[in-house]
Formats: structure tokens, sequence, C-alpha cells
């Protein structure tokens, strides 16, 4: 796969990633005098305030606008979204710390999240000839990134969709741990220095970003990247990269870390790293000052790790996703000995739901967000009942077997024909979200997505009744064991353990009850198919998603299954298309009663 970093080596030849310096026409000589002088014993100490801000996950929010309800969006929280606030917060901050002594960075997973990212990949995508700038790319521009890390879902769409966007940035996409999947070499700029100068000293303040991204794309979006690039582990890059920055007269050192804070990993033992590992870099790797986390979407104003090492405190932060944050870090550093020295790492968060969008950036993507606005409101179809996912997640809705039902079809039409035309065909589908509703009359575009809301493809794979009986089991651990007489609370019944609803599946074409009051491992009773006992050595063709197929959430037996058929066409698209060619969304045509919860028999609901 050619490498794209010709742009950043025009800047730095040494780094492979741009390096901006500021104060660069001070004279080498004349640096040095006033470096010395600085130095000089009984010389008062220079003292030099650094703020780094960032953001991550921003997953397509421009504006704080709802899509999939076509309306300003809204939580109970009160939180607001979009890099429009956030670039009000960025004016603010450069206002108070001065633009010289900021740095704004994110930590990944930029392209894909909303109907506006699907606009520009899909159906008016960047990499056609003559097409259009990216929205992110070109707000993120706007508001003066300075480096970026690449997140898991930068590959969502291939390859040259990536590297099309990383063309139309005007700052680097940094990915130490994403390598040539031949020479293990960087595929993407490692990290980016930039230097920034203060007065009546002659030595700057060198800052290093070190960017490493998420070894579960490996899994995730395998179908792209197999055999092009690997992604080594976390802990691994960061010992091997931050020496050479300290080496290169870094005096600060941030990583930017598409990558969580808890140490554990979704995607159980099928990589050797961990998907979480920003806490162990910090432990682990000894001249690191900060950690700029991403990928968990979670609220992290400041959290502390001492390296075991070195036994220096490393300061970590995580803003919330969405752009609903910004991160800062406020770094104090000190002229000591002929050299910088960080005293003091603080960090803290702001919120965007306290200003106002920047009208700078209104006014650029207002077109764009307009174009995509219309595209979702179109519509497909007309629905004879309202349905949704409120209950979709403990009772069996009608609503997601319409996603299993459009699998089947899209599977079946494919293999006809084939040797495998004859094996019955089901499908897996999850509750993705609690909140999703397609209302009676009128069906849109963005009433279908707002029920798919992830860039999914459909994949067929051969399996057996044996392995789909475990696959269940597996599945069912997403209920909490609850005693037959026990009073059922629906809001603590599922996400045991921590499981996702997104890791929770439906499987359409087999009828089972799922009995809660049973430890898990032994929950599924009745399976059935057809009517009867299902038989272990029935083979099945199995229509999944990519991420599942893939191993995303370690179901058993399905990674390694046979593939049969895949493409990449997105589900959601696949479910406009079958909606539109009905006209008519009835629950007749898809839905039926597969599954119940019990307690010893007893139905729970």
């Amino acid at each position: 796969m050619p490498l794209n970093r010709r742009k950043f080596l025009k800047k730095s030849a040494v780094t492979g990633a741009g390096v901006a310096v500021a104060g660069a026409a001070a004279a080498p000589v004349a640096q040095a005098a006033e470096a010395a002088e600085a130095a000089r014993p009984g010389r008062p100490e220079k003292r030099y305030s650094l703020t780094v801000m960032g953001t991550t996950d921003l997953h397509g929010h421009v504006f704080n606008w709802d899509y999939f309800k076509d309306a300003e969006y809204a939580d109970k929280a009160g939180n607001a979204q979009g890099l429009a606030r956030i670039s009000t917060l960025v004016n603010q901050v450069r206002a108070e710390k001065g633009r010289r002594n900021t740095l704004l960075l994110d930590a990944g997973d930029t392209i894909q999240g909303t109907p506006l990212t699907y606009y520009y990949a899909k159906v008016d995508p960047i990499t056609a000839e003559g097409g259009p700038v990216h929205p992110m790319a070109q707000a993120m521009n706007a508001i003066g990134y300075d480096a970026v890390a690449l997140g898991n879902h930068e590959f969502n769409y291939g390859i040259e969709t990536l590297r099309k966007f990383e063309a139309q940035c005007d700052f680097p996409l940094l990915g130490a741990n994403a390598v040539d999947a031949k020479t293990l070499r960087p595929a993407f700029p490692p990290y980016f220095m930039k230097s920034f100068h203060v007065p009546g000293c002659g030595r700057p303040v060198k800052v290093a970003v070190l960017g490493l991204t998420n070894p579960g794309i490996a899994i995730w979006d395998k179908a792209y990247v197999q055999g092009k690039l690997a992604f080594p582990g976390l802990e691994e890059q960061a010992a091997k990269w931050v020496p050479k920055l300290r080496s290169m007269g870094a005096d600060v050192v941030i990583v930017s870390a598409h990558s969580g804070s808890s140490g554990t990993s979704s995607y159980g033992d099928q990589v050797p790293y961990v998907e979480n590992a920003a806490a162990n870099v910090a432990r682990q790797v000894p001249g690191i000052d900060a950690i700029l986390v991403g990928h968990a979407h979670v609220e992290i104003p400041e959290l502390k790790v001492v390296n075991e090492q070195t036994g220096k405190t490393v300061v970590l932060s995580e803003p919330l996703c969405y752009a609903e944050r910004l991160t800062l870090f406020d770094i104090e550093l000190v002229f000591r000995r002929g050299r910088w020295e960080v005293e003091s790492v603080a960090a803290s968060l702001r919120n965007s739901n306290a200003v106002a969008d920047d009208p700078a950036i209104t006014r650029l993507l207002g077109d764009a967000h307009a174009q995509v606005v219309a595209y979702v409101n179109q519509v497909v179809g007309k629905a004879t009942a309202t349905l949704t996912t409120v209950e979709a997640r403990y009772k069996d809705a009608p609503i997601i077997d319409l996603i299993t039902k459009v699998q089947e079809d899209v599977v079946k039409a494919a293999l006809a024909g084939t040797e495998y035309a004859s094996l019955p065909v089901i499908a897996q589908a999850s509750p993705f979200s609690r909140t999703s509703e397609i209302p009676a009359g009128e069906v849109t575009i963005r009433d279908l997505s707002s029920l798919y809301v992830y860039d999914n493809t459909l994949v067929a794979k051969l399996m057996t009744g044996a392995q789909l009986r475990a696959y269940l089991e597996y599945s069912a651990e997403y209920f909490v064991q609850t005693a037959p007489d026990a009073v059922v609370d629906v809001e603590k019944l599922t996400n045991a353990n921590g499981r996702p609803d997104y890791n929770y599946d439906y499987v359409s074409g087999l009828s089972y009850d799922i009995d809660i009051a049973q430890a898990p491992g032994a929950r599924i009773k009745n399976l059935t198919f057809q009517g009867a006992p299902l038989d272990d050595a029935q083979q099945f063709v199995f229509a999944v998603n990519n991420y599942r197929a893939n191993g995303g959430g370690a179901f058993p037996f399905v990674a390694s299954a046979k593939e049969l058929w895949s493409e990449s066409t997105e589900i959601r698209t696949r479910i406009a298309e079958w909606v539109t060619a009905k006209g008519v969304l009835d629950p007749k045509d898809f839905a039926s009663v597969d599954w119940k919860l019990t307690r010893n028999g007893t139905p729970v609901f």
C-alpha cells in the first residue's frame, strides 16, 4: 500500500510529520547566547506555560444537530455537541493563553458516525473525481488542529477514503502502531513535533506528540486491512518511540491515544494486544508527561497514573465524545541547567454546552449540513404501525426482526444457484438503540438510519447447530441472573458485566427461551428449528454483520467459520432498499416471535 506522507515529509524529512517551529528567525548563535545567559547561576528561573487542548471521538459531529430526529440535539444531561461549539471554546482558550502557547490535538474516530460522514463517504464521496472536501477536514482545518491520532473508525470506509481524507487535512494523521504489514514500517506519521519560542530564552520548548491507534482494527476492519496494515500493541510501540522523541530533544511528550484507560478488551483474546491500554502505557513507558485518551466514550477530567520505572505521575484526560467536551492540559515548565523541565501537569475539561456555535464554522459548512438534512428526510415508504426499540433489549421486538429479515433475503438472493442455496438462512441483529422509532405513516431514510446506526456490512458464514447453540448461550450472558421470585427491574436486567447492547444478539429462524434464573452457560432452553429440537449437526447459513463476523464481541465460532459471501454495501442501505421495494412497511411481512425470557420455564413478561 503506498504511503501518503509526502505533504508532511516536505516539512521535516527527519520526523515524517510536520514540525512547526515558533521563533525560528532567531539565529542559532543568538539562541545559544540567550540559552547560556538564562542558565547562568543566580539568574531568575525562566518559566513557560503551555496549554494542550484535546478532543476525541468526534464521529462526524460538526453541529449540535440530531439527524435522526431532524432537530437540535438534546439529552437529559443538557449536553451540546459539535465542532462548531469546540471552535468557540478553542478560540476562548487561545485568547486566554495566547495562541502561541497552545496546541490542539484529537485522539481519533473522526470520519464515521453520523449521516453527515456517511453522505461524504458514500452518497457524494470525497474519493470521486472532483469530489468534495470532507466537512470534517474543512472544520478541523479552519479550527486549526495541529495533529490527530487515527481512530479505528477511520478505517470503516476503506483505505482509499482514509487516504483521501488525510490528503485534505492540513494536519498529520498520526499512528505509530499502524504499520505496513510487510515491512512493519510506519504507514502514517508516528509523531508530530512543534517548538515554542520563549522570549528571553534562546532554547525553545520542544513538544512531541506521539499518535497511537487501536489494535482492534485488525479484527473490526479485517476486510480492508488484512495483508496491508498491521497494528501492534500501544505499550510496545510507545516504548519504541518515546525514547526516540526524548533523544531528539523533546522537552514535553504528549501521547494522543485512541485507546481507553480501563486495561480491558472487548474482542477477547483474538489479538495479543490490549484494546484499552492508555493507562498501561502511562504505567509501563517512562518519559511521557500526558495522554489524551479516546475510544471509550467516557468522561475523565483528570486521571493520574504513576510510572512504574520512574515514579513520575502521568496525567490522563478523556473528553466526552461527539465534541461535548474539550480537554485542557495545563503544563508548567521551568528552565534549569540549560534545559526545560516539566514542573507540573494539570488536566481539566470545558463543556460545549456553555458556548454558542462559532459563526465561522456555521458559514463554512451550513450548505453541506443542509444537503445531508435533505438527504435523510427522503421518504422511502409507509409504515402501517409504529415500530420501536424501547423494549427490544428484553422482548422480541418486530423492529429488530426487520433487520434480520432484510439480511436473510439479501443472503438468500446472493447464494441462489450456489452449492449452499439449499441450506436454511438465519440471521443475527442487535438492539443498537434504545430510542429508535419508525412512526406509522411516512418512513424516511433518517428513520431507518436511527434503527441501524453503524456502517456495518453483511457477511454469510457457515455454522452448525451446535455452534449456534454456543453462540446463543454466549449472547444470553447479557442478562443479569434473576431469581424466580425476584422483582424484575428492566433497567437492571441487562448489560451484565458491562456487556453493551450492541453485543447482545437476536438470532432469527430459531425458536428458544432464555432462562435468566440460570447461571450463564445454561440459559438456552427449548431450542428448536422448524418445530423440532435443533440438530447439532445441521448446517446453516448465518447472515451476520462484518463486526461480528470478524470477531467483534468475541462471540464463539463465528470468526473462524467458513465465509460463503460478503459485500461492501451497508446493511442500513439494504434496509432502505428493502423498504423502498416493498413500498409499505407492514410487520406481517417480517415480524416473528423467536425468543422470550423465562425463569424456571415461566415467562418473565
